[in-house]
């Protein structure tokens, strides 16, 4: 996938894509030689002169500005034909679709752990600081996307290249956005494949008990989950989800509403507490909290996806396109933080110290309250949950299906036929499936792999502000993204050694081919 990505330089965008020519002439060589200079002609009277010279002057202007204009920001051929950009007529309501979609995931079901290692007040102010700050850092990304001289970063790791160089830049951001589009598929497989079978036990019991027949394996249950993604992945760009997404984006604002709000209902169990376990060291204990700060970083997940939606959008000089954009990601954000918050505060409230480590919110409430819950409101936040996640599959891997498209665009200069992108994608989705299915065990690894890709989210974005824009020496603007870059990255660090010393003290289970 590398591969394809170092054939592409970023700043390629803003060339005009014209056959066989290797520059593009200036505006003024679009014009015809003026007649006046040709052919002659009979002298105009000094009136007409002089009601047609103020007119034409700002019409010439305009004229040129908007040649000059539409150098910059015709689309390269080979943007025209990626799943991602081929299709530029989104808006701020596609924005918000895609960005709730993907911001809103089961990794919020397991914010209320984190608060059995902070507390309540330590709890409260990070989930508050993490989401100001990642909402800073989206902010910043949104106006990176378009350069003064108008060209357009559609991709995560082309702003990267742009901003450190080639090679710097694919060394910083390729992997980790690798992971967080990869392997997010990866675990929405292995979520989605699991639910499907939590759904069925509720729906049907153990009537195929006493049927003496044999219901599906967690593999089966995986490849269900798995033909059900490649369906929709035939869709041809991002734009064409927007409707998945608002399914999506429906469907995990209404199964987190109704997980916290029967938690509460329901009551706490007897035995619930907030108290921090004892006879535990020193390490251990910050550990913990390293781990905490890891799962409330990455409940704020989608920065690797905001520069490619911004991508689906016209822009001109008098509507750029991030104003609709920032508008779309200010109220799908609004709606995110009415869902996190009082998840995490409801969740730890209703069941404190025993929140279960694996599956968080929607494993805690079938523990404790599956027998006194009505099986038509468990069955639905299942459904929910499924729906959710197969929507988001398709977001997440948009960027993937551009990558493997590239190396064919770019190698044939021309679109992928159906068939090459139909396949393209069936092979993605296989190569996911056998992953979810050798690796039951990646989901432990989240934690380490999550430090990793940290900064892509709270750390480089402040760094692209600084190198781009160049604010002045220690002014506010240069102050803030120093300060905020470096203490990101100093999070990541912290976190992969959190994540180490767990595996190694506490272990992990490894088992290949045995998803469970």
């Amino acid at each position: 996938m590398g591969t394809e990505m170092s054939n592409l330089n970023p700043n390629k965008e803003t060339r005009i894509p014209v056959p066989m020519m290797l520059s593009v002439p200036s505006p003024s060589q679009f014009h015809s030689p003026s007649p006046a200079n040709s052919i002659p002609m009979t002298p105009k009277s000094p009136f007409i002169t002089r009601v047609m010279t103020p007119l034409a002057s700002p019409m010439k202007k305009a004229m040129a500005s908007m040649q000059g204009y539409m150098e910059f920001t015709k689309l390269n051929p080979h943007d025209e034909w990626l799943p991602i950009t081929e299709s530029r007529n989104g808006n701020a309501f596609y924005a918000a679709f895609h960005t709730l979609s993907s911001g809103i995931g089961i990794q919020a079901l397991v914010l209320p752990l984190a608060f059995t290692a902070l507390g309540w007040v330590w709890g409260i102010m990070s989930l508050s600081v993490g989401f100001v700050w990642q909402m800073y850092t989206l902010w910043l990304l949104i106006q990176l996307h378009e350069s003064s001289s108008g060209t357009r970063y559609s991709r995560y790791l082309w702003l990267s290249m742009a901003t450190f160089g080639e090679k710097l830049g694919k060394l910083m951001t390729l992997i980790p956005t690798i992971y967080l589009s990869s392997g997010t598929c990866i675990t929405l497989i292995m979520i989605g494949g699991a639910t499907m079978k939590l759904l069925f036990n509720t729906v049907v019991g153990n009537t195929w008990e006493e049927n003496n027949e044999t219901p599906l394996s967690m593999i089966e249950w995986y490849l269900v989950f798995t033909c059900s993604a490649v369906v929709l992945t035939q869709l041809p760009n991002l734009n064409s989800i927007a409707g998945i997404s608002l399914i999506g984006a429906i469907a995990s604002v209404s199964y987190c509403s109704v997980i916290w709000v029967v938690s509460v209902a329901e009551g706490r169990p007897t035995s619930v507490s907030y108290e921090k376990a004892e006879g535990v060291s020193q390490v251990a204990r910050v550990c913990d909290v390293l781990n905490a700060l890891g799962i409330v970083a990455f409940a704020f997940r989608g920065h690797n996806l905001v520069l490619e939606i911004q991508g689906t959008m016209p822009s001109n000089p008098k509507q750029p396109s991030r104003i609709p954009m920032w508008k779309g990601v200010k109220y799908s954000y609004l709606i995110i933080a009415m869902c996190l918050f009082p998840l995490a505060i409801g969740g730890y409230w209703a069941y404190g110290n025993l929140m279960p480590t694996t599956g968080g919110l929607l494993t805690a409430l079938y523990k404790y309250h599956g027998q006194s819950t009505s099986r038509a409101i468990l069955g639905l936040t299942s459904t929910l949950v499924i729906i959710n996640s197969l929507t988001s599959f398709q977001i997440y891997a948009m960027p993937v299906f551009d990558n493997l498209e590239l190396r064919y665009v770019t190698k044939m200069n021309g679109p992928c036929p159906r068939w090459v992108r139909a396949g393209s994608r069936v092979f993605f989705c296989s190569l996911t499936f056998f992953v979810a299915v050798a690796l039951p065990f990646l989901p432990s690894l989240a934690g380490l792999i999550g430090g990793i890709a940290l900064p892509i989210t709270l750390a480089y974005p402040c760094f692209m502000w600084i190198v781009i824009k160049k604010p002045n020496v220690f002014s506010k603007m240069w102050w803030l993204n120093w300060i905020l870059g470096c203490l990101g990255m100093i999070l990541s660090v912290l976190l992969v050694f959190g994540a180490i010393w767990t595996i190694v003290v506490r272990g992990m289970d490894v088992h290949f081919f045995n998803p469970k």
